[in-house]
């Protein structure tokens, strides 16, 4: 099973259930009932507002400011927002009709979007939590080697991973016809272990490990600004720890309940849906939090309240490249005077 299976209330348990079973117990009626419509209304917010805040983020860290390694990153993570929104109305058509009509391909690889996204916005994170670590760790060397150039390499090899992760989901998708009813769905019944294969190493390259490392390089961050005490403003630190929160707990119900899903005969069936269909809807809101964040993370709230919203994103933004800067110019001054003791 995947997003689109549950986002549109179509479950394919595989193992237990044939296809036609899943389908005559299926209730065609989603605006008439109360947790389906209100996961229509849902996502079409999500698909608003995420796709005008992405583009307003791309458009500011794009256009409007000085390109820079911070804004590198953060652009990054708004493209793969803004690109899982751009795809979100052929889930919701699929949803509210109840009804795959948009082909084969599109089955493929509309699915394979939110994985992109997914894989994507975690390892963009990764990256980042490292770039900040070896900034605070090796100033000399991060002012001297931390370019543009060499951020835009990084993002390239990001989205190269997330593609080659995410297309786990292109394979085992399939589109099916029965009583003039068409459908796209998982169908994991010629791999025996294709479905635990495939929840395990999305968990474990999308969840665990990158998740180790980010809390191994803020712990590192945390402990070498104690002993120094350089930087005394922490809003750029608020902003990625506001970011990393929202896509542990956007991301975390996902998988445990796809966890769930693998054992479902231990399980109710529409306790486990239900759950399904929220987990999604929330990891969905992720798209829109990241924007959110950028604007609201990045001042206080009498400058927030005073500025523009344009001036609040670029803050949010700056603010980040601007104490960085600060921390290695100070950083090479004091290894300046240390060696000149030495």
């Amino acid at each position: 099973m995947d997003f689109y299976d549950y986002y549109h209330g179509e479950f394919n348990y595989s193992e237990n259930y044939t296809y036609e079973e899943t389908v005559y117990k299926h209730n065609p009626t989603c605006l008439n009932e109360v947790l389906c419509a209100t996961l229509v209304v849902v996502s079409v917010v999500i698909l608003l507002l995420g796709f005008c805040g992405n583009a307003l983020v791309i458009w500011i860290s794009g256009f409007k400011m000085k390109k820079t390694v911070n804004t590198t990153w953060y652009m990054s993570l708004a493209v793969s927002d803004l690109v899982f929104c751009a795809f979100l109305p052929f889930n919701v058509a699929n949803m509210a009709m109840e009804e795959w009509i948009f082909g084969h391909f599109m089955c493929k690889f509309a699915s394979s979007i939110m994985f992109l996204n997914m894989f994507s916005s975690i390892f963009l994170l990764v990256v980042i939590s490292v770039d900040r670590c070896v900034s605070v760790l090796f100033p000399v060397w991060a002012q001297n080697h931390r370019t543009v150039k060499m951020a835009s390499v990084v993002v390239f090899i990001c989205w190269l991973l997330a593609i080659a992760m995410s297309f786990f989901s292109a394979i085992f998708r399939e589109v099916h016809t029965h009583m003039g009813r068409t459908s796209c769905y998982n169908n994991y019944m010629l791999h025996q272990h294709g479905h635990k294969i495939v929840a395990v190493s999305r968990f474990l390259a999308g969840f665990v490990v990158p998740f180790v490392v980010i809390v191994v390089c803020y712990s590192i961050i945390v402990l070498k600004l104690r002993t120094n005490r350089v930087i005394k403003s922490s809003k750029p630190f608020r902003v990625m720890s506001a970011l990393v929160a929202a896509f542990f707990f956007c991301w975390l119900p996902y998988h445990v309940f796809i966890f769930l899903e693998l054992n479902h005969q231990n399980y109710d069936r529409d306790v486990l849906t239900a759950g399904l269909q929220l987990a999604v809807c929330v990891a969905a809101a992720n798209s829109v939090l990241n924007p959110v964040l950028y604007v609201f993370m990045g001042n206080d709230f009498k400058q927030k309240f005073k500025s523009s919203l344009l001036s609040k994103m670029e803050n949010a933004m700056g603010e980040e490249g601007r104490t960085t800067s600060r921390y290695l110019s100070r950083s090479s001054s004091m290894d300046g005077r240390a060696s000149t003791h030495i």
